[in-house]
C-alpha cells in the first residue's frame, strides 16, 4: 500500500488573507499570549514606521506555529528583530519542537539577513539555555480571580484593599470610554513624570481599532474630573491592564487602587478567570505596588542571540547612563514631551 509522504513544514510571511487562520491558531495554542495576535503587525507598522515581518510555520494547509517579529530600527537605540517589540511577551507559539525550532532558525536567518545588532526572543520560559538572558531584570504578575466579588477583594492585603475602600468611599466612578484621548493625556502627564517618552496618540487609537471590543479603556472620574485611565487588553479568560496612568489628585482619593480594582470587578463578571497585572522592572515603585495587592512575582526571561558584540543591550531607565536624560526629560513642559516623545519611543520596542 503506497502512502503519500507527508508535507513539508514551510515557513511563511504573514498576509491579510492568513490573518483569520493564524488568530484562531492563536486562540487555541495554549502558550500563545494576546501579543502574539495577528492586529499587533499592522499597529506596529501603522504606529512607528517598523516592518513587522511575522512568521507562521506552515504544514498541510495548516498552521503549526506563530512568532511575530519587528524591525526595530533606531539612530539612538540601534538595530533590533524582537518577539515582540512593545509586548511584553513573544517568541514562537507552536505546537511542538519542530515548528518552533524551525520559525526560531528562520527569525535568526532573518536577523542575519537584515544585519541587526541581535535577535530578541521575549519568553515567559527560559529556552535557550546557551544563549545571553535577561532573568533578573523584568517580572510579571498573574492571579487568579473568579466572579465572586467579596472573595477577589479580600484576596487583596489589608492595606492595600483599605485604599480600594477609600477609593469607593471618595465616591469615584469608573466609566469606559469610547476613545483613548483622556488616557493619552493622563498617561503622557503620568510617564513625562517618570521621566520616559510618551507613545503616539495614535499608536492608541490604533489598538482600539485593531482588537476592538478586546480593547477597551476604563477612565475614573471624580466628579466631573478625570483623574486616572488605564487601556485593557483580553484574551481568553485573562484581562491584562495595560498602559495606565493618574493625575496628581490620583493619589489623594486613591484613584489608581480604585482602578485596578473596577478592572477586575468588571473582568470577573465578563468571565475572566486571570488578572494579569504585566510586567515591572525588579525594584521599581509599580513592582512594589503590585506586590501589595499580594501578586507573586514570575521572572520574564527575554533571551538574546547576538550579533555585534558580547553584551546584552541595557536600553531601560535604570541603567545609569540614561540618567541624565531622564531628569531632564522630567522637567520637560508637557506639551514639549508629548511632542518628542513618539521619535524617541518608537526606538525603545
Amino acid at each position: 500500500m503506497n502512502h503519500a509522504p507527508a508535507a513539508a513544514l514551510q515557513i511563511k510571511l504573514l498576509d491579510r488573507a492568513a490573518q483569520p487562520a493564524w488568530d484562531a491558531f492563536v486562540a487555541a495554542c495554549p502558550e500563545a499570549t494576546f501579543f502574539h495576535r495577528a492586529g499587533w503587525k499592522e499597529v506596529v507598522e501603522r504606529s512607528f514606521g517598523h516592518a513587522a515581518p511575522f512568521l507562521y510555520a506552515e504544514q498541510g494547509g495548516r498552521i503549526r506555529g506563530v512568532m511575530p517579529l519587528v524591525h526595530v530600527k533606531s539612530l539612538l537605540f540601534g538595530r533590533s528583530l524582537v518577539s515582540s517589540a512593545f509586548a511584553v511577551y513573544g517568541g514562537a507559539a507552536a505546537d511542538g519542537e519542530e515548528a518552533r525550532a524551525a520559525l526560531e532558525a528562520r527569525a535568526v536567518a532573518m536577523a542575519d539577513e537584515l544585519g541587526v545588532d541581535h535577535l530578541e526572543l521575549r519568553h515567559r520560559e527560559r529556552r535557550h539555555p546557551d544563549w545571553p538572558c535577561k532573568s533578573d531584570l523584568y517580572v510579571t504578575f498573574r492571579r487568579a480571580i473568579g466572579p465572586d466579588h467579596d472573595r477577589n477583594m479580600n484576596a487583596i492585603p489589608r492595606k492595600q484593599r483599605a485604599m480600594v475602600r477609600k477609593g469607593i468611599a471618595n465616591g469615584l466612578v469608573g466609566v469606559e470610554d469610547p476613545d483613548p484621548d483622556r488616557l493619552h493625556h493622563i498617561y503622557a502627564v503620568s510617564v513625562r513624570n517618570l521621566g520616559t517618552p510618551v507613545f503616539p496618540r495614535a499608536y492608541f487609537r490604533n489598538l482600539m481599532q485593531a482588537f476592538g471590543p478586546d480593547c477597551d479603556v476604563l477612565t475614573v472620574m471624580a466628579g466631573d474630573e478625570a483623574v486616572a485611565s488605564v487601556m485593557n487588553f483580553r484574551f481568553r479568560d485573562e484581562v491584562l491592564p495595560y498602559y495606565g496612568g493618574g493625575t496628581e489628585k490620583a493619589r489623594a482619593v486613591a484613584a489608581n487602587d480604585f482602578m485596578y480594582w473596577e478592572v477586575m470587578r468588571r473582568a470577573a463578571e465578563r468571565g475572566c478567570r486571570v488578572f494579569d497585572y504585566g510586567r515591572s522592572k525588579v525594584g521599581t515603585g509599580s513592582y512594589s505596588f503590585k506586590k501589595n495587592w499580594g501578586f507573586e512575582p514570575t521572572p520574564l526571561h527575554y533571551e538574546f542571540k547576538l550579533r555585534k558584540g558580547d553584551a546584552i543591550p541595557d536600553v531601560n531607565p535604570l541603567n545609569p547612563k540614561y540618567r541624565l536624560f531622564i531628569e531632564t526629560w522630567k522637567r520637560l513642559p508637557l506639551p514639549v514631551a508629548k511632542a518628542l516623545g513618539p521619535f524617541v519611543v518608537r526606538g525603545l520596542g
